[in-house]
């Protein structure tokens, strides 16, 4: 209520433009980067079985916005996929604590909002590279439970010196794009499978691992 009384319908209207800008951004990503990614691990049939196994576990993380809680889909997917299991069982619980795509993005969103939010200039390149570097910092430090977001939000605001009242305004952008930032962080991890099963089993290994239905 402090918040709107200050800034009234501005930072309503802030909030509009900046869920305009992400969703349809991490759609584009996830349209683009995941086949890309999943043909370089297994060619057209890793597209194929991608596209087919991929939405649960999305689903999965954008309903529950935790990339641990979506380990068991995640797992499952692999599985239909044709990672083998020593990789999934590796790489799946490491990245729902170290892969972190769609956070690193609304990261990117939430420093750009607070310079517009109090007019300040975002531009530079030393600018970008602090962007970049505490956007990354910030994805690193989340945890794999609902709402650990905010400690990589009070790291934004601490790094480049906003004033205390910039946590609740950038905390509640970070409840907005959690579904989507868990959704895409979660779904790259059976990406990132893939692609080490490419680097670690060599390019057929999607041909020497027959797809297995795993109903969970």
């Amino acid at each position: 209520a402090s918040l709107i009384g200050e800034f009234g319908p501005k930072l309503l209207g802030d909030y509009g433009r900046a869920m305009l800008i992400y969703y349809p951004t991490c759609i584009l990503y996830a349209i683009l980067a995941f086949p890309l990614y999943a043909y370089i691990s297994g060619g057209k049939e890793g597209v194929s079985r991608m596209s087919k196994y991929i939405l649960t576990p999305a689903l999965t993380a954008f309903a529950t916005q935790s990339s641990v809680a979506t380990l068991p889909t995640n797992m499952a997917a692999c599985k239909n996929i044709g990672v083998p299991k020593d990789v999934y069982e590796i790489v799946l619980p490491m990245g729902a604590t170290m892969h972190m795509d769609g956070s690193v993005i609304s990261s990117i969103l939430k420093i750009s909002f607070l310079f517009g939010i109090f007019d300040l200039e975002f531009a530079g390149i030393d600018t970008y590279l602090m962007a970049l570097v505490v956007s990354i910092l910030s994805a690193f430090v989340l945890s794999g439970a609902p709402g650990g977001g905010l400690v990589g939000e009070m790291l934004i605001v601490s790094l480049f010196g906003f004033p205390p009242e910039a946590f609740p305004i950038v905390a509640t952008l970070g409840f907005l794009v959690d579904p989507m930032a868990t959704c895409l962080n979660a779904a790259g991890d059976t990406i990132a499978s893939m692609m080490v099963s490419r680097v670690v089993e060599g390019e057929k290994w999607i041909e020497e691992n027959k797809e297995e239905v795993l109903t969970i």
